[in-house]
């Protein structure tokens, strides 16, 4: 199973918080991110890292969750070991479980799983458990909806030390590791639609006999057009309407039936579907993407569990509903069908048609940016002939070259550490930096007397601990460390434990080799030393590595065009709603969304340049933008967009701006990817003729300055010019 990089950074996160003291670890996802993925992968790398391990994973009562998780662990991870609550009943539990349990079965009433009986009844499973020196790790599957009394009694019979929660919507809980993962980063791997319109180019009055009909007509419309863009695209997807109407609206529900039926979209030809309590109508198959239903009728029996990638529009009829609810019914529009984009804002956007205002603005406090005002523009016709060159990966993957990683790391600790093919000079340069050398297991503690919990601030002593090494007992902690440093930079295990041993174990060989120390010797360096080699492979990754090529074979060269139109969002509660007449679509306003401080920044500079003739500001993700092929150093293909394309007195230039400079002149920019994208957009700018550079904010100068020579993280070197001083 390859997991996508924000999974890995997840899972890396999830390793962090259970070192920490917090019981609990929330894990807020957005729907569609692959939350059971990263939990199930999470629970088999811990396991195989720390001994005498169960997770019992808790899932709500509705659509029996416990077997859809189970499914996919049992899937994804061929090794697991998984259990559900009858395995439990009948076996106990063992090292290594991974059990699933319906809540529902332990706390309602009526149920025989808690009652004396004939089999050894579940608490005594767990208390045999506990006796046999085994340890508990709870997850909490929808955890926002099984906050009760008797949701804790049950978590508290496992005296687990950690509960890992996991929710799109988590309710607060004081003093808990929050781990959460971007939408942003969702977005950017193609599992979740890039934006959610809502009420798409509406008139600011709209006049209409029936709301219901006008809110369908525009949200069939809307299907019709999604429908034929993908099958020009030769893809047989049918996108799926949902219409949420309210409890006790029979009228509404006619209504709506009605309406459909006039388009020719009924029950008997299976084109409208209903999932209600008491009626339930062309379900079967409705998640396959080109289910023949065009329209589902909802009241709240899709709130959990029901995974729908074809769903992209919704419908709200409905009034005075709990928040959180309303917002897991969003995640059920915003799947990707096939995880990942198309490339074209229309099908890589999913839709909400609504006059409840209540609603809507529910939907933008939780969605943030995600949810904005939504309209189409058109490019102006004088834009309409420039022409470039776009470079994409025609062999899309996101599997790192082990054999490139190794040969990274060891240049990098060449390059850092001035290491050669000596090694005792090796171990002495190593020391040096920093690197640990005994023999034994090496753990901190700290001595002394303090007034404060603020250790840091006191005069307190370390002490250093000495455990003499055991190859068994440690072999888990040495499988911990080293699948750590892995997710540093996305590696399996098996991949990173290689690049480990032909660079530090006598008995691989390797030209490269840096030290030559027995294994029991390796696992106490990787041990003692695990912090410093996950950030010094982490960062070999990004450096700038002068003799290592990076020739990239599987890229294709395609001529790039200017979008005829593009879906402009914005934020329309904005005080300033300013035309920019110098970008290259009629009607861009001030209030563009979603952009950076940079961004923004650069924009204004632009409009007021008498030197800049036209702004085009490129997409983030597609083939319709302009794109660049770069390749970290293991090999890992990436596409770099960059930000923007302007013309200059008749020149094009290409621009990437980045986080700026505070006024002491440190970076403010968290791309490390950075010196490497300016390398690869110099050459791009070689090769055709062009100009360009990065751009950064010196809070110092109050100034826009431009880097097109040589980068440099220095805003005081001669390799930052003032923006101003140079578009003249």
């Amino acid at each position: 199973m390859q997991l996508k990089n924000f999974q890995l950074s997840a899972v890396k996160s999830l390793f962090e918080a259970m070192d920490k003291p917090a019981r609990d670890i929330i894990l807020k996802s957005p729907t569609g991110s692959g939350k059971t993925i990263i939990l199930t992968y999470f629970m088999h790398q811990y396991v195989q890292s720390y001994r005498n391990t169960v997770f019992v994973w808790l899932t709500p009562g509705k659509g029996n969750l416990e077997e859809q998780s189970k499914a996919k662990m049992d899937k994804y991870i061929h090794a697991a070991q998984t259990k559900l609550l009858s395995d439990v009943m009948s076996g106990g539990f063992e090292e290594n479980d991974n059990c699933f349990i319906n809540w529902e079965k332990l706390t309602k009433k009526g149920n025989n799983a808690l009652k004396d009986s004939e089999r050894t009844n579940f608490l005594e499973h767990i208390e045999h458990a506990l006796n046999a020196g085994l340890h508990f790790i709870v997850v909490v599957d929808e955890s926002h909806q099984n906050n009760t009394v008797k949701a804790d009694e049950i978590i508290q019979y496992f005296h687990t030390d950690k509960i890992i929660r996991c929710s799109a919507t988590p309710k607060g809980i004081k003093n808990a590791e929050i781990i959460e993962i971007p939408e942003a980063d969702v977005i950017a791997e193609g599992l979740i639609k890039k934006m959610l319109i809502i009420n798409e180019n509406f008139p600011q009055r709209v006049e209409m006999e029936n709301a219901t009909n006008y809110l369908l007509e525009q949200a069939y419309s809307k299907q019709r057009k999604i429908r034929a863009e993908f099958l020009s695209a030769g893809k047989d997807i049918n996108p799926l309407i949902v219409v949420q109407i309210p409890n006790k609206s029979e009228k509404l529900q006619d209504d709506v039936e009605r309406w459909f039926e006039t388009q020719g979209v009924t029950y008997e030809n299976g084109q409208l579907a209903v999932w209600l309590s008491d009626m339930r109508e062309n379900l079967e198959g409705i998640e396959e993407i080109n289910a023949p239903s065009v329209a589902v009728i909802i009241k709240q029996a899709v709130a959990t569990g029901w995974d729908c990638p074809r769903a992209a529009i919704l419908v709200k009829l409905r009034d005075n509903m709990d928040e959180t609810f309303e917002i897991q019914t969003i995640g059920r529009i915003r799947r990707m069908p096939e995880a990942h984009h198309y490339g074209k804002d229309l099908l890589d956007s999913c839709y909400l048609y609504t006059f409840d205002e209540k609603f809507t603005a529910g939907v933008k406090l939780s969605l943030g940016k995600g949810a904005l005002e939504a309209a189409t523009l058109f490019l102006k016709n004088e834009y309409k002939g420039i022409i470039l060159t776009s470079e994409q990966r025609t062999m899309v993957t996101d599997h790192r070259n082990p054999k490139k990683a190794l040969l990274s790391v060891a240049k990098y600790f060449e390059e850092k550490f001035k290491t050669s093919t000596n090694k005792a000079e090796n171990k002495a340069r190593l020391q040096t930096a920093g690197f640990e050398f005994s023999a034994d297991i090496l753990r901190h503690t700290l001595s002394g007397e303090t007034a404060t919990l603020d250790f840091a601030s006191t005069d307190m002593n370390t002490v250093v601990i000495t455990e003499k090494l055991n190859t068994h007992d440690h072999g888990h902690m040495y499988h911990q460390k080293v699948g750590k440093i892995g997710m540093e930079i996305g590696m399996e295990y098996s991949y990173m434990n290689t690049i480990i041993r032909k660079l530090f174990d006598r008995n691989f060989t390797y030209s490269r080799k840096i030290l030559a120390m027995e294994p029991r010797e390796v696992y106490a360096f990787v041990i003692n030393n695990a912090d410093l080699l996950r950030h010094t492979v982490r960062d070999a990754m990004a450096a700038e590595l002068e003799q290592l090529t990076l020739d990239i074979n599987q890229v294709s060269k395609v001529p790039f065009r200017i979008p005829q139109s593009c879906l402009f969002t914005y934020d329309g509660t904005a005080k300033t709603q300013l035309e920019m007449k110098k970008n290259v679509y009629q009607g861009y306003l001030s209030s563009a969304e979603v952009r950076s401080s940079s961004e923004r920044k650069f924009e204004k500079f632009c409009e007021k340049c008498d030197a800049v003739e036209w702004v085009y500001k490129n997409g983030d993700k597609g083939n319709e933008y302009l794109s660049i092929v770069y390749a970290d150093n293991s090999d890992k293909q990436k596409n770099f967009y960059p930000d923007y394309i302007i013309s200059v007195n008749g020149e094009v230039w290409i621009v990437e701006t980045k986080g700026g400079f505070d006024r002491s002149g440190n970076s403010q920019d968290i791309d490390i990817f950075t010196p490497k994208k300016f390398a690869v957009l110099k050459n791009y700018l070689n090769r055709y003729d062009l100009k360009g550079g990065i751009v950064r904010y010196d809070e110092k100068s109050e100034e826009l300055c431009i880097c097109m020579d040589s980068y440099s993280e220095d805003i005081n070197s001669d390799s930052w010019v003032v923006l101003s001083d140079i578009l003249k």
